[in-house]
């Protein structure tokens, strides 16, 4: 089995109301469209206190969930923690299975950077300085936008850097029940992969891995790393020793940080890329 894509992770809506978030980050706008459906909307976090003419760059979360499920609602502990760094950070729904299946995740994506670049800075971001970023099947969403031009064609120039948490970039043959209902309909499954399209002038990417990860396996962070650095791409993986699949994700809230480095992992990178130090 060429990669593990396990049952879905549930949306972390209790978890999320329960812990305690950083102060330093709030939401500034809610259930904003990016497109005509009831899941195309999104959710944007920014320091609290940003300068009103503030070109913050961007981080594009999008949440994990085995292309089945999901809410943006779960996720405010990411994004207050991302934009008390510094950063204006942008969480989206996107449609899901059984309803929905590939590309229409990808293309819902697409259409979120779209947005970003037309409208970013009417919310104080620059849209020409994004860091796409994901867990598990939301890392997969972010790095098909990064590496594959079929979906954005020249907006993807903004799109600075790419971080995926415990993502799936290589996992054809569908062999697991929820590959194969996302993407088993695909009559060309090899053109679903991200490793299939990374090459050169892909942007800089960060991937990170659980230690004790068995939903998505680290060699599918390991091939599209190679993928990545024979096409001369400069690419970071790291891992974190104990750490399974929904608690990469986890440890991005605060009083779990100590588990793993996550988010300074993230904000180093991200900073890096977009030229902020």
């Amino acid at each position: 089995m060429t990669a593990m894509i396990g049952a879905a992770c549930s949306p972390l809506l209790t978890f999320d109301m329960l812990v305690p978030k950083d102060d330093g980050g709030v939401k500034v706008a809610s259930d904003i469209s990016y497109g005509e459906g009831t899941r195309q909307k999104l959710d944007i976090y920014a320091p609290r206190h940003a300068a009103a003419d503030a070109r913050l760059p961007i981080i594009l979360f999008f949440y994990g969930g085995s292309w089945a499920s999901g809410t943006r609602n779960g996720y405010a502990f990411v994004g207050r923690a991302l934009a008390a760094q510094g950063f204006l950070v942008i969480i989206p729904d996107y449609r899901i299975g059984p309803a929905n299946l590939y590309p229409d995740f990808v293309k819902d994506g697409a259409s979120v950077v779209r947005w970003i670049v037309a409208h970013g800075r009417d919310h104080g971001g620059e849209p020409t300085n994004i860091v796409v970023s994901g867990h598990s099947a939301g890392a997969y969403i972010a790095a098909m936008l990064a590496v594959d031009d079929r979906w954005l064609g020249t907006d993807r120039n903004a799109i600075k850097g790419l971080v995926g948490i415990a993502g799936p970039y290589d996992f054809a043959p569908f062999d697991v029940p929820a590959s194969k209902a996302a993407f088993g309909a695909w009559p060309t499954p090899a053109d679903t992969q991200p490793v299939r399209w990374a090459g050169a002038g892909d942007p800089p990417t960060l991937l990170l891995i659980g230690g004790s990860d068995v939903t998505v396996r680290a060699r599918n962070s390991e091939a599209l790393a190679a993928k990545l650095r024979a096409g001369g791409v400069a690419v970071q993986i790291k891992r974190y020793p104990g750490i399974g699949h929904t608690g990469m994700v986890t440890a991005m809230a605060r009083p779990f940080r100590y588990r793993a480095s996550i988010v300074t992992d993230t904000v180093n990178f991200a900073q890096r890329v977009t030229g902020v130090n």
